[in-house]
């Protein structure tokens, strides 16, 4: 190791640990060496050279020596542990500090000494040089940077013309003593190299042996030249269940092929362990199928030819080792990287490889290949009503149906969850495709029986056909959700294929999902506030709070747009909660008996804060919780929750007033009108148009209404009035308030004010 390079291996690791040590052992002897020839110089040359240059170089000197002994015991502390060639390199910084010390002082002697004198300086450093020679002998660098400026010395302490046969043989013996060096290093390094090597080899042949005597997991083997099996050993014929003479002399791929020998059906390893013994190459680690006992089991082999003195060929030794526990534990880890553990199908990734593969075969080929996602309906309220263990009875079972259904070239897995889907490698049509996807619905929506209950559930499918709705298989799943997501929308339990416009509408919705997280932390939403009057004398009563929303570049986006996005986006709760704190803000500045109606989601009512956060914005706007009213549509009933009956019950507890929005057009029964007591009933515009228009069914649905709820003690309200005659017949018919642009448009809270201070009797022309 010269220092100039890398440690490559461990070998060289070796050679420089050896090369630290003989530097260390005779370190004290070039150190004792330098402070003698200090004390040499110091007692020739003083009257002759300048006391401020000697003392100059000798501080020099003691503070080179100083460093290399701190160097030294640095070293020796960390027992030459994690060495590198840095440690050779400053090592070698070491001796060139030395040698410039060293080299200066031939410089100060040079230009005031005489001949006489520089043959005596000549001599201590002829002295000092094979002191360091010697102890820098094993690294060659050191040396080198210690001679080299001692050999640059001479040109000052020789440079006389007459001097010139005593520079010469300065020179070459300092030269002599470098090449020295060199020859001594070469020589050490090779003969430590060599040690190493033979080291680590002895190393590995006893761990080996070591491993085999104590684990016994391993069993040796050895052919002759026929490669047959000679000198069977006990253990690798009871690992075959064979006594050892009846393996003696009988081929080694017979033996391995066990019953298969007589067909000739080898398994691939097998053929190439018949290839390595019949070229007579080494091999390792091959591993390969063994029958042993009528079972198949995995073997591990490593062998090497071996030959005799003369180079003759003698054949084979090796070791060989059962590894199927090993096999079995990876083909399991296989098969739970690409399959489904709980139904068996081809999980995600898997159906990702054969989907790529799928559009790469097809190409620009219309058409090509096609891609179906699959989705159940009603599968959430299955685990949710009998349990996670029936909904993964029930997975299982789509699994199966699911697979029968796929019998030709499509391939079928499971995504996640409750979705699956199936690549069709080769589409022949979009007709084709929605045959397919009809019949897997037709079978998944069948009734299941399932630990003695009967199931029913749906499925909805979206496909894409490539390359028209994609060009890669991202593109192609991409597109497949998105008609997945048309299917659900629709109701589920149908099929529909990608269409362009859906990428759009998907691209508008993510768009406005963004700016509207942004819209409340900008500032770009409103409330305005719809009057709310007594039907008969025109009278406001109370306003409902509408959210609103101004996009800086979109301009006002309409509600019917952001809400059901805001909903998807979980973002209507934090909406709902603004509307409600503004609204009762604002309601604190009218009249006291005018009450203010906020309308409440589903999702805000499941919430378990909700009841806090309406107390919260009570107090901290001070109206009165009986000026507030809110808003429930028949969706909040959808599921049978009791939880919101409990809210609304705590809300009624509070004081404040429920209303029950566009009833009639939702799911809700009648008996929660019994068990909840809501102050209103709001009858939606669409019956009040139909009954304007003389609609029969209209006209039986409000007068229906308007009954029920003078029987239970609730007034009623009639939304969308807009002219004199929805006027006179919701009038008619018995409606007690009236809200409409007849009475009034949405309005900001300032003209909401200004209705009061215009029109002392709060009455609306």
């Amino acid at each position: 190791m010269t220092g100039l390079g890398t440690i490559a291996d461990d070998a060289q690791y070796r050679v420089l640990e050896a090369q630290f040590r003989a530097a260390d052992s005779v370190a004290l002897l070039r150190h004792v060496m330098n402070l003698l020839g200090l004390i040499f110089v110091w007692a020739v040359f003083a009257h002759c050279c300048s006391p401020i240059l000697l003392a100059g170089w000798s501080v020099a000197l003691i503070g080179t020596i100083m460093l290399g002994l701190w160097l030294d015991r640095n070293r020796r502390l960390s027992a030459n542990v994690g060495l590198t060639a840095r440690d050779l390199r400053r090592h070698g910084m070491g001796g060139l500090a030395l040698g410039l010390s060293w080299a200066g002082c031939m410089m100060i002697v040079a230009h005031a000494g005489e001949t006489e004198e520089l043959v005596a300086l000549w001599t201590l450093v002829s002295c000092i040089m094979v002191c360091s020679a010697i102890s820098y002998a094993a690294t060659p660098l050191a040396a080198t940077a210690f001679l080299l400026p001692c050999i640059g010395g001479l040109f000052a302490m020789f440079g006389d013309g007459l001097q010139l046969p005593l520079h010469a043989l300065a020179t070459s013996y300092a030269l002599s003593l470098l090449a020295g060096c060199f020859i001594y290093a070469r020589t050490f390094a090779h003969q430590h190299s060599s040690t190493a090597q033979l080291a680590e080899k002895s190393e590995v042949v006893s761990l080996l042996l070591r491993e085999y005597e104590e684990g016994g997991s391993d069993w040796l083997w050895q052919t002759d030249t026929m490669r047959r099996i000679n000198g069977a050993s006990k253990r690798f014929a009871e690992t075959l269940g064979l006594p050892p003479e009846q393996l003696e002399g009988v081929p080694l791929v017979q033996i391995l092929a066990g019953s298969a020998w007589g067909s000739g059906r080898f398994a691939a390893g097998l053929h190439s362990l018949a290839d390595h013994l019949k070229r007579r190459e080494s091999f390792s680690n091959l591993v390969l199928p063994v029958e042993v006992a009528g079972k198949t089991r995995w073997w591990e082999l490593s062998a090497s030819p071996r030959y005799d003195d003369n180079g003759a060929f003698l054949g084979f030794r090796g070791v060989a080792s059962d590894v199927t526990v090993q096999r079995e534990s990876a083909d399991k880890i296989a098969q739970l990287a690409r399959f489904d553990p709980l139904t068996g199908l081809p999980n995600r990734s898997h159906l990702r490889e054969v989907l790529d593969q799928a559009v790469t075969a097809a190409g620009a080929r219309r058409p090509g290949c096609a891609f179906l996602m699959v989705d159940l309906d009603r599968f959430k309220s299955v685990n949710d009503t009998l349990g996670h263990q029936i909904g993964d009875k029930l997975l299982s079972e789509v699994a199966r149906r699911l697979s029968k259904a796929c019998r030709g070239q499509e391939f079928c897995g499971r995504i996640g969850g409750d979705e699956f889907a199936v690549v069709v490698p080769s589409a022949l049509d979009n007709h084709a495709i929605a045959q397919l996807a009809d019949s897997i619905i037709a079978i998944l929506s069948a009734s299941y029986q399932i630990d003695g209950h009967i199931l029913y559930i749906g499925a909805s499918i979206g496909s894409a056909l490539s390359p028209v709705d994609g060009r890669d298989s991202e593109a192609l799943i991409r597109s497949a959700d998105l008609a997945l997501y048309r299917a659900k929308d629709d109701g589920g339990g149908v099929h529909y294929a990608y269409e362009p416009q859906l990428h759009a509408k998907a691209e508008e919705r993510r768009l406005l999902e963004l700016a509207l997280r942004a819209a409340l932390e900008k500032d770009q939403m409103h409330v305005l506030y719809q009057p709310v009057v007594q039907a008969d004398s025109g009278r406001v009563v109370g306003f409902e709070a509408l959210a609103r929303w101004t996009h800086p570049e979109l301009g006002p986006i309409s509600p019917a747009k952001f809400v059901p996005v805001a909903e998807e986006a979980r973002l209507i709760a934090p909406i709902g909660e603004w509307v409600l704190r503004t609204a009762c803000t604002e309601a604190l500045n009218w009249p006291d008996d005018v009450r203010i109606a906020v309308n409440v989601s589903a999702e805000q009512l499941s919430h378990p804060s909700f009841v806090a956060t309406v107390v919260s914005a009570l107090a901290q706007s001070g109206l009165d919780a009986r000026r507030l009213e809110l808003e429930v549509t028949e969706s909040v009933f959808m599921n049978e929750d009791a939880g919101a009956l409990r809210v609304l019950d705590q809300l009624l507890g509070l004081g404040i007033q429920l209303s029950l929005d566009d009833f009639g057009t939702g799911y809700s029964s009648l008996g929660y009108l019994s068990r909840t007591r809501f102050t209103t009933i709001k009858i939606d515009r669409s019956f009040v148009v139909g009954a304007s228009k003389d609609v029969a069914e209209s006209l039986a649905i409000i007068r229906a209404v308007v009954t029920l709820a003078d029987s239970l003690g609730m007034a009623t309200t009639a939304e969308g009035v807009e002219t004199e005659a929805e006027l006179a017949m919701v009038l008619a018919l018995g409606c007690k308030k009236v809200q409409g642009f007849y009475f009034g448009r949405p309005m900001s809270a300032d003209d909401a004010g200004a209705l009061f201070l215009a029109a002392p009797e709060r009455l609306i022309a």
